[in-house]
């Protein structure tokens, strides 16, 4: 078949959903039935459940990053950066690549799985101020800059700055929240032991959230059992309280108590690319309003998943019930809509997305953990062994379970080292200017970048 008129599946996004339908194309396509493309900034697939360990320290950033070009197998085409915009109507969509050179990317077929970024509020002074937990940049980065507090507070003479230096804040009681304030204090907790000018009961960490319960999606049990692991270890928990407004040295919580602090992490959910909002189509708050196909209704050859898609969960008896963002269901859906791109590229019928959810694990860092695999409720070791059972099982490449396994090892018997690694550099950077919110088009400069681009495409 000539190559010129061959299908082209261009799939957005190097996430669980992402990865999966592609591997699931290049395995199941012909060599000569289509071209595949894969639009991603980054040419690794993130395991991102565990990039609390890598803030931690527990696991090097190498571990988590999964090389998309490992297998002699590959061959689908990685265009380096990152979609900003789709014309549905002109099959066309805009990419800037990572030099910042804007790309018209025709396609025939089209998988929108571009994620999720972290959810934030008009609060003052938040994205100025706050530090994400989204990206393996930002994990490296917090590492760097917890380790840097005590070094500054061991350096300092002033009993004031010394306190705003050792006081932590984590926004948001979800799995990031909680695994990240879990890991980061027994980080710190361990790191003090090598500053003898500091006195441990200075360091404090504050975990905040808004709703009324930490991870109500484990149930009571449960969530109270996590919650009184974080309390002995001297996290401070606060329920139904949040953010009134951030500065560089100091944050006031909507109570009115104002913590003197350096470091706010700001965890607090998470919503649809703003990819989404370029396609001037319907959504279910934030996400892409698609059927249990995953196909967006009225476009032909468009498939949405992910954190990004409103999928109807069939597995649930509630009409109007999505699938929630978790990997699992991600993973479950880049096969599955691999699996209808091919049926319609070969005129079969298209099979709805069915998945039952297998459960939660929340790792807490050491003999800590709670679980609830199968709805079975678990707690202390038997609660770690699932949930790192569960995350070493899901990694994709042999090279990284090894490297993860490796380095669990080596952190349970010879600790950590507590190294700054230099990305802590001397300009600040926080939430604003990691996850690149800014850069998305509006869907009228879409269409005026695009033009007639297109508009002939067969």
């Amino acid at each position: 078949m000539d190559t010129v008129t061959r299908p082209r599946i261009l799939v957005v996004g190097a996430g669980f959903a992402g990865v999966e339908c592609v591997r699931r194309l290049e395995r199941k396509l012909g060599p000569g039935e289509a071209d595949v493309a894969l639009v991603t900034p980054f040419s690794y697939q993130l395991y991102l459940p565990l990039l609390p360990q890598v803030a931690s320290g527990v696991l090097t950033p190498q571990s988590i990053a999964l090389s998309l070009r490992r297998s002699r197998k590959y061959r689908t085409r990685i265009i380096p950066g990152g979609a900003i915009g789709v014309d549905l109507r002109a099959k066309v969509c805009v990419i800037r690549t990572i030099t910042g050179k804007i790309v018209n990317e025709r396609y025939d077929y089209i998988v929108l799985a571009p994620g999720s970024v972290t959810r934030t509020f008009d609060i003052p002074g938040l994205t100025e101020h706050a530090f994400g937990m989204k990206t393996l940049a930002e994990a490296a980065y917090i590492r760097d800059h917890v380790i840097s507090q005590l070094d500054l507070a061991d350096a300092s003479d002033d009993p004031a700055e010394r306190a705003a230096r050792l006081q932590f804040v984590v926004v948001g009681g979800g799995y990031a929240g909680t695994e990240t304030a879990a890991c980061l204090q027994r980080l710190t907790h361990a790191a003090v032991r090598h500053y003898p000018r500091l006195d441990p009961g200075l360091i404090k960490w504050h975990l905040i959230d808004i709703a009324p319960k930490l991870m109500p999606e484990l149930g009571d049990k449960l969530g109270r059992s996590a919650q009184e692991i974080l309390k002995r270890r001297g996290i401070d928990v606060s329920l139904g309280v949040s953010i009134d407004k951030a500065g560089a040295e100091e944050v006031t919580f909507t109570d009115g108590r104002v913590v003197p602090t350096h470091t706010l992490i700001w965890t607090a959910g998470v919503v649809a690319s703003p990819l989404i909002a370029t396609l001037d189509a319907e959504t279910v708050r934030g996400r892409l309003a698609v059927d249990a196909e995953m196909t967006l209704p009225g476009h032909d050859g468009v498939f949405a998943l992910g954190d990004s898609a409103a999928v109807p969960d069939l597995a649930k008896n509630d009409e109007g019930a999505i699938c929630p963002p978790t990997a699992q269901h991600a993973m479950r859906q880049g096969k599955k809509v691999a699996d209808n791109v091919i049926a319609t590229l070969r005129g079969q019928p298209l099979q709805p997305y069915v998945h039952k959810d297998l459960g939660l694990v929340v790792d807490l860092g050491g003999k800590d953990a709670v679980s609830k695999p199968l709805g079975v409720e678990l707690r202390g070791l038997a609660a770690q062994a699932a949930a790192r059972g569960y995350h070493w099982a899901a990694l994709r490449t042999n090279v990284a379970k090894t490297r993860v396994l490796t380095n669990w090892l080596l952190n349970a018997v010879a600790g950590n080292d507590f190294v700054r690694t230099g990305f802590q550099a001397r300009r600040p950077a926080r939430l604003k200017d990691f996850e690149f919110t800014d850069s998305y088009l509006t869907p009228e400069q879409v269409r005026a970048l695009v033009g007639d681009t297109g508009i002939d495409h067969p």
